[in-house]
């Protein structure tokens, strides 16, 4: 199956431009996904430069951001359990991978 790939205009941390880039790739794939079936998505982010970088100022502060870094925070004092989606409450903690129909 082929690999589709997108490029970012600028670098970023936010969770959102992130998700909504792969969500892009997937839509795009579906037909393709359609007419040969799948067995694994897979993605992978590259290029990332650990030059610093000066980050422009926020006048157009994005309130998402805001929300990641505090997610990020409690994640990184009380360890990745601490927070989880609502819709995951209950639920078995041992996911079973999707197959596909013989």
């Amino acid at each position: 199956m082929s690999s589709g790939a997108h490029t970012l205009a600028k670098a970023t941390n936010d969770t959102r431009v992130v998700l909504d880039a792969v969500r892009a790739l997937l839509r795009a794939a579906l037909p393709e996904i359609a007419r040969r079936g799948v067995t694994l998505v897979g993605v992978a982010v590259g290029n990332l430069d650990d030059a610093p970088v000066q980050p422009p100022l926020p006048f157009d502060r994005d309130p998402g951001a805001d929300l990641d870094a505090a997610v990020d925070a409690v994640r990184d004092r009380f360890g990745a359990a601490a927070l989880t989606r609502a819709v995951l409450l209950g639920r078995d903690d041992d996911p079973q991978m999707p197959r596909l129909p013989d």
